[in-house]
C-alpha cells in the first residue's frame, strides 16, 4: 500500500499480491498515518524472515493457529498464534511467521506509516 485508501473497503475476495515475507495480502482502509490489511497463510507454511525498514506493525490474530518469532536488541522470542491474541512488531524487529495448524492462518495488521512498497522489507535469518 502506497497510499491512504477510501475508510470504506470490504474485504476483497481474492489477495491484490503477495507480501515479501510470502503471505497473502488483501488491502483494506488507510489514512495518512497508517493503512489496514488482512494476511493469509496456508497450513503449513513459513513466511519469510524480515525486518522493516520504516514500519512497525500491529497484529490481531483472526483463524487459525500458527507461531510468530521475533527479534529484538538480540533477543528472541517466539509466541503461539490463535484466534483473539493481538502483537506489535516494533520498528527493527526482525519476525518470522508459521501456521502449526490444518486451516489458514489468517490476521489483520494496521502498518504505521503506511506500507511504502517492497523494498520496505530486508531478509533476515530466522528461526525456521
Amino acid at each position: 500500500m502506497t497510499q491512504a485508501r477510501s475508510r470504506d473497503v470490504m474485504l476483497p475476495e481474492q489477495a491484490s499480491h503477495l507480501a515479501p515475507d510470502g503471505s497473502q495480502v488483501r488491502e483494506l482502509a488507510g489514512l495518512a498515518g497508517g493503512t489496514m490489511a488482512h494476511f493469509t497463510l496456508p497450513p503449513g507454511a513459513t513466511s519469510g524472515a524480515i525486518v522493516h525498514r520504516t514500519v512497525e506493525e500491529i497484529w490481531f490474530i483472526l483463524s487459525g493457529r500458527g507461531q510468530m518469532w521475533r527479534m529484538s536488541d538480540g533477543k528472541g522470542s517466539v509466541v503461539d498464534l490463535a484466534p483473539g491474541l493481538s502483537l506489535t512488531i516494533p520498528l527493527g524487529t526482525a519476525f518470522q511467521f508459521r501456521n502449526t495448524g490444518d486451516e489458514p492462518l489468517t490476521a489483520v495488521a494496521v502498518t504505521m506509516p503506511p506500507w511504502p512498497g517492497p523494498n520496505e522489507a530486508v531478509f533476515v535469518d530466522g528461526p525456521w
